[in-house]
């Protein structure tokens, strides 16, 4: 199973959900006007993951890197363009394929800045659009790019200070603007598939096969009957059977576990998917804490890459 990416989603920034920090919201999910991130966790995660085994490591930018073609995205500390390289260069000798995301979900662009509020428009489709190409530059031309595009509704916006939500044409419309950035420049973009909990018509309608789908399902008992936890409501009875269905659909994937609800969820996602996926649409298997890299967290990330280790040696 060498050939199976065996991957980590870390963060160099942590700006993916509201646009403000008050105190109605959790420290961790607040807007950060400067880095919250802590070079030494990220040094000690890393050099983890590699005596793990693990292949890759995707890296969600946000507006933690010094843009040449958009500065003004930058927090004050952002990493150089340099820094950045530097750092590439040196996952790549670990081992680990670094892979670029940028969340272009409306529920989670607040990265963006002022371009967040300017969602479908001329200016925004050419700040995307020279994103992608820069990262992709910087990245020397990877082989994926992941642009997030999950939880796009009202729902996930209520402690925005603006809520916007894309549907019907223009949500696609803007998605395939996306995909044909990615594309443009070799990559195969990369998503999260929640939107097909609610939409599977439409999205079985407009969704492409170049695009690697990652399903997301951070519990432990795959049959969507528990109802033990705190959320089991459409996400139990759809989440879940949804790897089954991309796979009726000849859908490459990349399943996600987490150990943000429980720590027996990654093995678990990685026995179903390796039951009920075909072999040569499994493309591997990506974990997804969901803590920024500070020292407060740095548990959460060393067990999350312990329970690859142990997901992986069971294969």
């Amino acid at each position: 199973m060498t050939d199976l990416i065996w991957a980590n989603l870390l963060h160099l920034s942590f700006n993916m959900w509201p646009d403000r920090n008050a105190p109605d919201l959790p420290r961790y999910w607040a807007f950060h006007e400067k880095m919250f991130f802590d070079r030494a966790v990220w040094d000690d995660v890393t050099a983890a993951m590699a005596r793990a085994g693990m292949n890759m490591v995707v890296i969600d930018l946000g507006d933690a890197v010094k843009y040449e073609t958009h500065p003004e995205i930058a927090l004050p500390d952002a990493w150089s363009r340099d820094e950045l390289k530097t750092e590439l260069a040196r996952l790549r000798r670990l081992g680990l394929e670094p892979i670029p995301k940028l969340n272009f979900s409306t529920s989670h662009d607040a990265w963006l800045k002022e371009y967040s509020r300017m969602v479908s428009t001329r200016k925004y489709y050419e700040v995307c659009a020279n994103l992608i190409g820069e990262v992709c530059e910087l990245f020397d031309s990877p082989r994926l790019f992941h642009i997030g595009m999950d939880e796009e509704t009202a729902e996930n916006q209520t402690h925005f200070n603006i809520a916007i939500i894309r549907q019907h044409e223009l949500y696609w419309h803007d998605f395939q603007f996306l995909v044909d950035q990615v594309e443009k420049h070799n990559a195969r973009a990369w998503i999260w598939s929640d939107m097909i909990w609610d939409h599977q018509e439409v999205w079985l309608r407009h969704m492409p096969k170049s695009v690697l789908q990652s399903n997301w399902y951070y519990e432990d008992d795959f049959t969507g009957r528990r109802n033990d936890v705190p959320h089991s409501d459409r996400y139990l009875a759809h989440a879940a059977r949804t790897y089954e269905l991309l796979e009726r659909h000849g859908f490459d994937q990349v399943p996600t576990g987490s150990n943000w609800s429980m720590p027996t969820n990654f093995a678990a996602t990685v026995a179903h998917c390796r039951r009920v996926i075909a072999p040569e649409r499994l493309k591997g298997f990506l974990m997804a804490p969901w803590a920024p890299t500070i020292e407060a967290c740095r548990a959460v990330h060393m067990a999350a890459v312990q329970q690859v280790a142990e997901a992986k040696r069971a294969t």
